[in-house]
This record gives structure tokens, sequence and C-alpha cells, in this order.
């Protein structure tokens, strides 16, 4: 039978709490009316997890596995399971470590009944350190400031989106993947759920510092063309800084016949200008590296092997 919802969650090494996650999917499921396939993706997990997925999967006809090549990550492994989710009417995102909470899946479904394609978490409160809290603060704000398309505030991946906004991210080719601007770009009705962000059910952090950098990076340069209108701006301030100190130069050598002594002055400019070029180079070089992964044209992700209804699949 074909599912009417699909749940999608991409695991990384988290055998930890993979055994709540599965019990709190069972028990949601149990209350649900419609019928649900639960689809986990294994994003080259090095511990037991892709092995608790296949005891899962081998003994419950309602969860998939999708077993990736290697760790692509996050945003990858969950392209992966938008591929593969069959659902007829909505696909719900949301991660293994329970942070944001399956429950929520009425309020969202109630939306969805009301006619929003896309429903997206508003994380009001999280349980994290201050620095993590104020880095995702300050992020969401300047990006909803520079980006052309507007990306709501403190919304993450955690969402339910309608089949054919499902069927409109599965048919866009870009490499570098940032699904909550994607989300965002794609308009439709579309709605914010508050909720409270619980801690990590159990295990570590997969999104380190660098890896939060790089996401952060994904959505700045793919939904924004402001680093480059900056740097016509500081172009701009950098030749009326250089002109008005070539004239007050002039000036003082013709009238006063009083020239700057020294390298002082010299090496100001050097550095000014030697500085705001090798940052050019770097935002221009973000721009183009990612017009050079897209034209090679490889796939977004390999699967190495999936499990539906029980039986073993080798794509």
């Amino acid at each position: 039978m074909t599912p009417q919802i699909s749940f999608i969650i991409p695991l990384y090494n988290e055998a930890l709490v993979f055994q709540k996650l599965i019990q709190r999917i069972d028990a949601l499921a149990e209350r649900v009316e419609q019928t649900l396939e639960v689809i986990l993706i294994d994003d080259g997990s090095g511990d037991e997890t892709p092995y608790l997925m296949r005891q899962v999967a081998l003994n419950n006809p309602r969860y998939h596995c999708i077993f990736l090549s290697r760790n692509f990550g996050h945003q990858y492994a969950l392209s992966a399971g938008l591929r593969y989710a069959r659902a007829t009417e909505a696909v719900m995102i949301l991660d293994g470590d329970l942070q944001d909470p399956p429950e929520l899946f009425f309020e969202f479904y109630q939306c969805y009944l009301e006619g929003f394609d896309v429903i997206y978490g508003v994380r009001k409160k999280r349980k994290e350190g201050a620095f993590k809290r104020m880095s995702y603060f300050l992020f969401y704000r300047l990006l909803q400031r520079i980006s052309n398309t507007p990306v709501f505030l403190d919304s993450g991946d955690f969402s339910m989106i309608s089949r054919r906004v499902t069927n409109i991210i599965n048919s866009m080719p870009e490499d570098n993947r940032f699904l909550r601007g994607l989300r965002s770009w794609i308009g439709f009705n579309q709605k914010g759920v508050p909720y409270d962000r619980d801690a990590r059910a159990g295990g570590e952090p997969k999104y380190t510092l660098a890896r939060l950098m790089k996401l952060a990076y994904e959505g700045i340069f793919n939904f924004s063309v402001f680093p480059i209108k900056f740097l016509t701006f500081s172009g701009a301030c950098c030749l009326i800084l250089a002109v008005g100190y070539f004239v007050i130069t002039l000036v003082r050598k013709l009238v006063w016949g009083d020239v700057p002594v020294g390298f002082t002055a010299l090496l100001f400019m050097v550095i000014l200008f030697g500085g705001i070029q090798l940052v050019s180079i770097g935002i221009i070089g973000e721009y183009v590296s990612r017009t050079f992964l897209q034209v090679k044209n490889r796939p977004l992700f390999i699967v190495k092997e999936r499990i539906t209804e029980g039986q073993i699949i080798h794509d």
C-alpha cells in the first residue's frame, strides 16, 4: 500500500539514541490514522547504526532503509530520503537525535489540511550552549537581511512539506544543498509552528563548528549576491580613500612643499589594498568553486543498499 505520509530521518553514528527514536516513532504510528512509512538514511556511520537499522527494517515493513556509500553530509542524506519518499500527501523531516519532537506531527498535519504546503518548526528555546545559541541567532538574522529570498528566522530542517513541494525539491539539481533555503525559495503557502527544542537524547552533536560554518557558507553564497555587491562597495570606498589621500599629498607638496617622509603611509596603502584584493579573490572563488562543482554534474549521493518492505535492494 502506498503510504500517505513519509517520515525522513537521517542518521550518522546514532546508535546510543536509536532505540529511543524507534520507540517514539512506533508510539506515534499507533496514534496516526494515515498510512506511514519511515525512511531511515545511514550517512556512512562508523558505529552500530547500520546494523540496528537493518534489524528494524527487516522485521517491520513500515521502516525503509537507505545506506549511502560514504558520509555525504546531513543535507545530502535528507536529499536521498526525499528522492525515495513515496508519500502521496506529505513528507515529514526530522533529525534522529530527538531534539525535534516527532509528536508535533499532529499539529503539522492539521496545518497541511488547512492548505499549507510547507510547515516548519520555529525554535523558541534551544537546550544548547550559549555560544551555539548566539551563533544561530546571529546567522539567521544576517541571512534574512542579505538573502535574495526570505529565509524564516530560527527554522531548521524540521518540517512537513507537501508532495508537490517534495517533487520540486527533487527536481532541483543544485550540488551545494541548503534545504531550508530551497524550501523558502519555492514559495507556496508556508507556516511556522513554534516549539521548544529538546536536548539530544544521547550521544554527541554531529554538527561541529566546522560543519556549522560550512552550512552557513552554503546558505550565504547560494542564496545571496551580497558578498559580490559588498566587494563593489568596498572597492569604491578604497578608490575614494586613495584619491583623497593623493589629493592631500599633492596639495601639501605644491602649497607647503611638505611631502610625507618614510614608508608608513606607503605600507598602510599596500596592506589595505593587498588585504582587500585577497578577500575579493576569496569571495569570487566561493562562487566560482560552486559553479565548478555544479558543472561536473556528479550525483548528489550514492546509494550502496536499500531495504524496502523487508527486501534488500542493491541499486
